[in-house]
């Protein structure tokens, strides 16, 4: 135990000082005592330590074991909010504060309407075969106990047959009609914590959930508390529904981490049951919309239109595929500059740009031109399009094309650190990038059943391992079996976080992974630049070894006579 900060009586050596700059505690204060005051927090006279505040309140005091709150038990401590961990489960799963019928306590009841105490009481009391009597069990007082040392009964020597448990409820389907409401109110769960929440007014609903919920986390490996506190979740998101048995909506389970309730695990499980409705903006959303927000009202309502158009695509004429979250990224970017500045000048629509206002807008040359005028073209493009301007202004400008970069071999020393690395998924990545130059997707999506015979079946091709990258793989899989021995994740490569949930890793994982210093496709270009050099050029072979296209192969093809690719050839 550990010391306590605050400086003893120099009287009895045994309590705290009373206050700042005084040697003596309340009982022994001269001319005293004196009465020691009230707990700030909880209103007790008892074991004052400091700040207005007793040992039990106190931050830097150091408590001793007491009594449980709730059930009165011995061995409580502040670790626990002095409540016994029979009692907390017993708060978890029972969310009803009324006095007690048989001790008249106002707290947490279970669902015979009693508390924990008196419950406890009458199991006691009760004979083999008997009824459970709560009121007469606790007429003539209660015996206390210690805490936490109730266990599970050990099994009779002639256990009853088994009940054959009956097969689970189907959900009931979602209601075709919503009430909807006059105005939303968002609700504050960290007011009510844990408790004091409704039932789910639709038990069978409720029943039919924790059933798929059972089956779900026995799939994925769930650990059995991972299963309670969404259980629980799960009650507590029936019971708050505006109409009852309606799909339950994204952004009302978000707030359930307020009061320590998983949020992703529940979506994924009333995803799994078809009880979600996903009505969260995606990230590319919210970073648009963070992006315009200083932007004049009209010019901001236009952008809208592009993304719209540039994220879902356009089924009506000019009809057009929506585009990758990362060429939204870039293109929004690079636009960003001129429209800040033609709202700057007083512009407050893109209908009043003209073409003198692109070729203003436009730096003379190289690829700042070509990559502003690309993002310019397709938002004006879009947008005449969508008869949102009369004309395009950036109609018939050249701004050039973005020019692809030069691939370049990287640091020997580099790749050697994360083939020998102790972190065995680095190195299976490592390995499989430097020596068969697999995409960061492809990387991700390898599955446990693409691998075996020695070769890598993915896609349409059929790669023959190495004998590293198999030595890797196959430390790898003893390091994936020892710490995720219960995953039912398909993938090769999980995480702390996929290996519950049966989804690929994260892009930004790969990343991570591998390490600041190299990046994934650094890896990629290298090996693809050495079969070049090695096969003196032949693209057919780059195209039939790592399945690139005749343009994608030139490119490798047209760097073999870089100067510091010379120069590796020398030494």
């Amino acid at each position: 135990m550990s010391k306590p900060w605050k400086r003893l009586c120099v009287v009895c050596g045994a309590h705290p000082i009373a206050m700042p700059r005084v040697d003596y505690c309340f009982g022994c204060w001269p001319g005293g005592p004196v009465a020691t005051p009230p707990c700030l927090r909880c209103s007790s006279r008892k074991d004052y330590y400091a700040s207005g505040l007793c040992e039990r309140c106190h931050p830097s005091a150091v408590p001793k074991v007491d009594s449980c709150l709730d059930c009165l038990a011995w061995g409580a401590t502040r670790h626990w909010s002095w409540l016994c961990h029979g009692c907390r489960s017993w708060r978890r799963e029972n969310h009803v504060i009324d006095p007690c019928p048989s001790c008249r306590r106002t707290l947490t009841l279970g669902q015979h309407g009693v508390c924990r105490l008196c419950r406890r009481q009458a199991r006691s009391n009760r004979s083999r075969r008997g009824r459970l009597d709560t009121a007469a069990a606790n007429l003539h007082g209660q015996q206390l106990f210690i805490a936490d040392l109730f266990g599970p009964r050990p099994a009779t020597a002639s256990p009853p047959p088994p009940v054959p448990t009956p097969p689970p409820e189907p959900i009931p389907t979602a209601p075709t009609h919503q009430q909807l409401a006059l105005f939303t109110v968002s609700r504050n769960l960290r007011a009510h914590g844990r408790r004091g929440l409704p039932p789910p007014p639709r038990p069978a609903l409720a029943a039919a959930l924790e059933a798929h919920l059972r089956d779900h986390a026995e799939t994925h490996g769930w650990p059995p508390r991972s299963a309670d506190e969404v259980r629980h979740a799960l009650r507590v998101l029936l019971g708050l529904q505006d109409e009852p048995g309606a799909l339950i909506k994204a952004t009302e389970v978000t707030p359930l981490t307020g009061i320590g309730l998983p949020a992703r695990r529940t979506l994924e499980v009333l995803a799994s049951a078809g009880m979600l409705d996903d009505d969260r903006p995606s990230n590319v959303a919210r970073w648009f919309e963070a992006k315009i927000a200083h932007l004049p009202a009209p010019m901001a309502d236009e952008l809208r239109i592009w993304f719209e158009v540039m994220h879902c695509g356009s089924t009506t004429p000019p009809r057009r595929r929506p585009r990758t979250d990362n060429a939204i990224y870039l293109h929004t970017r690079w636009a960003l500059p001129p429209l800040e500045q033609w709202a700057h000048e007083g512009h407050t629509s893109l209908r009043e740009i003209a073409r003198a206002d692109i070729h203003a807008a436009l730096p003379p040359s190289g690829n700042p031109r070509a990559t502003r005028g690309q993002a310019l073209k397709s938002i004006f493009r879009v947008l005449a399009g969508k008869k949102v301007l009369f004309t395009d202004p950036t109609s018939r400008i050249h701004t050039g094309y973005i020019p692809s970069s030069q691939p370049l071999p990287v640091e020997l020393a580099l790749v050697r650190e994360g083939l020998d690395s102790p972190d065995p998924a680095r190195a299976a990545l490592v390995a499989l990038m430097a020596y068969h130059a697999l995409r960061s997707t492809q990387l991700r999506m390898i599955a446990l059943s693409d691998v075996y015979d020695g070769r890598l079946h993915i896609e349409d091709r059929d790669i023959p391992l190495a004998e590293p990258a198999r030595a890797r793989i196959a430390a790898y899989l003893d390091h994936r079996t020892r710490t995720w021995p219960r995953t039912a994740n398909p993938y090769l490569f999980v995480n702390t976080r996929s290996a519950p949930r049966t989804t690929p890793v994260g892009p930004r994982w790969v990343r991570l992974i591998i390490g600041p210093r190299i990046s994934p496709q650094a890896l990629r270009e290298d090996r693809i630049l050495d079969e070049a050099r090695a096969t003196g050029g032949d693209a057919r072979r780059l195209c039939d070894l790592f399945g690139l296209s005749i343009s994608a192969a030139t490119r490798y093809t047209d760097s073999l006579g870089h100067p510091q690719l010379e120069h590796l050839d020398g030494n």
